[in-house]
C-alpha cells in the first residue's frame, strides 16, 4: 500500500495533462485508441478536420467516435488539478502566428505541423517531441492558414508546381490529373518567379520614373505657360494702355480743335457786332444833328452846319459781310487718321513680336527624295527643289507623289509647335504648307484641308489659301519668303510674309490625329515657262 502512495499523492503533471492544450484535463474523455483529452479540445480538433484521427497516434476512425468520460482521471484531476496547472507563457504579438491550441489567451506559435495542420506554442508542441507517433510529423516555421497549403482533393501538402497549368499540386496530383505535365518543386518555381518579380519591379520602377519625369515636364509646361500668360497680359496691357492714352489725347485734341474754331468764329462775330454798334452810334448822332439842324431858322448857321453834314466818312458796306458757322468737316476724320497711324505703328510692333515668337519654334527640315514627283529636282542638301520639266525614271515607291508635283520632308511632327521658312523669290507659280501622313500620293487630289492639305498657293499674281471655297488673300508686292507655323495641339496653321513681317492667313480649329509633313510644290514649268527658280528652305534670320 505504501508503494502506491507516491503515485496517488504526487502524480506527474504529464499523466493528468491534455495532449492538445497541455493543461490539466477539463472534463477528460477517452478515444477508442485509449488516449485521453479534454472534451472541448478533442471536439474542437475534430471540428476543424476533414478526417477523424487521434492527435497522438494518428489512428483514423471511419466515423466520429463517441466520447466517454474517463471517471478515474476525472477523479484524480478533481483531487490534484489545482497543483498541476501549467505556467502561462507570454502572449502572442500582432505580427506573430498564434498557437491554434491555446484556449483563452493565445500564445506565440514556435512551430507548425504539416500533418496536424496546426500551429503550436512551446508548451503545446511538447507531445511532438515526446510521443513516438507525433515525432514523425513534419514541423516547419510557424505559418498562417495551414489549411490552404493542403490539396483539397488528396489532403496532401502542396509542395510541387505544375508548369503546364501554372498551379500548385501535391504528389498524388502528379500521378492523376497532372500525370503528363512537367512539375518542379515549389522552391524552383519560387526562384523563377522571384527573378521575374525583380524584373517586374525594375520595369515598374522605370515606369514610375518615366511618369515622374512626365509630371515634371507637365509642371514645367504649366510654369512656362504661366510666365507666357503673364508676359502676354503685361504686353497687351501696355499696348492697350498706350492706345487708350492715344484715344484720350485724340479726344482732348478734338475738343481743343473744335473749341478753337468756335472761339475764332465767336471773336469774329463779336468784332463785327462791335463795328456795327459803332456805326449805329455814329449814325444815331448824325440823325440827332440832322433833326436839330432841321429846326434852325438862322440861314447862315444852317448853311454852315449843313456843309459839315455833307462830308461824313463813307459808311461800310455790310451787305457782303457775314459770319459763317465754323466747319467741322474732316475734324474727326483727321483725329481718327492720327489714331489709325498710331494703331498701325502698334500693329507693326505686334506683327514683328508675333513673328519673332513663332520663329522660336524653328525646325531643321530636309526634303525626302523618295517622295518627290519624278519631274522635281532636289539639291544634294535637301533644301531646294525646282521643276525640271521632264519626268525621270525612278524606282516605284509607295511614298512617291505620282500626279502632283510635290515633295514632303523627311521629318514629321505629331505634337507641339514647329516653324519653317521657304524662299519663293523670282517664282510665278508655287504652293507650300503641311499635309497629313495618309494623303493620297498616287492621284491628283485637291490640296484642301478636307483632303489632308493646308496649302498656300501663288499663281497668276493671286495669293490663295486652298479651301472649299478658296480664300483669296491680299497680295503685297515683293513677297519673297513665306513662314509656316503649326501648333499641332491647338489645331492652328499660320502663314507669314517674312520680309514684310505680316501675317497672311491662319487656319484655325483644325483637327490633327496623325503625323504632319511640311511639303513644297515648286509649280510646273509647262504653264509658266519662267518659273524655273527653286523653292528654298531657308534658315530663320530674326534680325530681318
Amino acid at each position: 500500500m505504501n508503494a502506491l502512495q507516491p503515485s496517488v499523492l504526487g502524480p506527474e503533471p504529464g499523466n493528468f495533462s491534455c495532449s492538445i492544450c497541455l493543461d490539466v484535463f477539463s472534463s477528460p474523455v477517452s478515444t477508442p485508441c485509449g488516449h485521453n483529452f479534454c472534451r472541448a479540445c478533442i471536439t474542437k480538433f475534430w471540428d476543424e478536420q476533414v478526417k477523424y484521427k487521434c492527435p497522438v497516434c494518428n489512428e483514423l476512425f471511419n466515423t466520429r467516435p463517441d466520447l466517454r468520460v474517463n471517471i478515474l482521471i476525472s477523479e484524480m484531476v478533481d483531487r490534484f488539478g489545482t497543483s498541476l496547472r501549467v505556467k502561462e507563457q507570454p502572449c502572442v504579438e500582432p505580427a506573430e502566428v498564434p498557437c491554434d491550441v491555446c484556449t483563452g489567451t493565445q500564445q506565440k506559435a514556435v512551430k507548425s505541423c504539416l500533418m496536424c495542420l496546426t500551429s503550436y506554442c512551446q508548451t503545446h508542441l511538447e507531445p511532438h517531441h515526446r510521443v513516438a507517433g507525433l515525432k514523425k510529423h513534419r514541423l516547419v516555421e510557424p505559418m498562417d492558414r495551414l489549411e490552404d497549403r493542403m490539396c483539397k482533393k488528396h489532403d496532401r501538402l502542396l509542395e510541387l508546381f505544375c508548369q503546364t497549368e501554372q498551379m500548385c499540386v501535391c504528389q498524388f496530383c502528379t500521378e492523376t490529373d497532372h500525370k503528363s505535365h512537367p512539375v518542379i518543386p515549389l522552391q524552383e518555381e519560387y526562384d523563377v518567379k522571384t527573378a521575374q518579380l525583380g524584373k517586374i519591379e525594375a520595369e515598374v520602377k522605370q515606369l514610375i520614373q518615366e511618369r515622374q519625369k512626365n509630371i515634371l515636364a507637365i509642371k514645367d509646361t504649366v510654369k512656362r505657360s504661366k510666365v507666357d500668360a503673364d508676359r502676354e497680359i503685361a504686353d497687351g496691357v501696355q499696348v492697350l494702355t498706350a492706345l487708350m492714352r492715344r484715344i484720350e489725347k485724340g479726344q482732348d485734341d478734338l475738343k481743343e480743335m473744335v473749341k478753337e474754331k468756335l472761339k475764332s468764329a465767336v471773336k469774329q462775330a463779336e468784332d463785327l457786332i462791335k463795328g456795327l454798334e459803332q456805326e449805329i452810334e455814329d449814325l444815331t448822332n448824325r440823325s440827332s444833328e440832322v433833326k436839330q439842324l432841321s429846326h434852325t431858322e438862322d440861314h447862315l448857321h444852317f448853311l454852315q452846319a449843313f456843309r459839315s453834314l455833307k462830308d461824313p466818312p463813307p459808311p461800310r458796306d455790310w451787305t457782303t459781310v457775314e459770319v459763317r458757322p465754323p466747319s467741322y468737316v474732316g475734324t474727326l476724320r483727321r483725329s481718327l487718321d492720327q489714331l489709325e497711324e498710331t494703331l498701325n505703328m502698334e500693329m507693326e510692333k505686334l506683327r514683328d513680336a508675333e513673328l519673332k515668337r513663332v520663329q522660336q519654334y524653328e525646325v531643321d527640315v530636309t526634303l525626302d527624295p523618295d517622295t518627290a514627283n519624278s519631274r522635281l529636282n532636289l539639291s544634294e542638301d535637301g533644301k531646294q527643289v525646282h521643276d525640271g520639266g521632264v519626268r525621270k525614271r525612278l524606282p516605284d515607291n509607295p511614298k512617291r507623289f505620282i500626279l502632283l508635283g510635290v515633295v514632303v520632308t523627311r521629318q514629321s511632327f505629331s505634337s507641339g509647335r514647329f516653324y519653317f521658312e521657304v524662299q519663293v523669290k523670282d517664282k510665278t507659280y508655287w504652293w507650300l504648307g503641311v499635309a497629313r501622313e495618309s494623303i493620297d500620293r498616287r492621284g491628283g487630289t485637291m490640296r484642301t484641308p478636307e483632303n489632308g492639305y493646308w496649302t498656300l498657293l501663288y499663281y497668276q499674281d493671286e495669293l490663295v489659301f486652298r479651301d472649299d471655297p478658296a480664300v483669296r488673300l491680299p497680295l503685297r508686292a515683293g513677297l519673297q519668303k513665306v513662314g509656316v507655323f503649326v501648333d499641332y495641339d491647338e489645331g492652328l496653321v499660320s502663314f507669314y510674309d517674312v520680309e514684310a513681317r505680316v501675317h497672311l492667313y491662319s487656319a484655325t480649329g483644325c483637327t490633327f490625329s496623325e503625323p504632319l509633313y511640311p511639303f513644297l510644290g515648286p509649280g510646273s514649268r509647262v504653264y509658266e515657262s519662267n518659273n524655273s527658280a527653286p523653292l528654298i528652305i531657308s534658315p530663320v534670320n530674326q534680325t530681318d
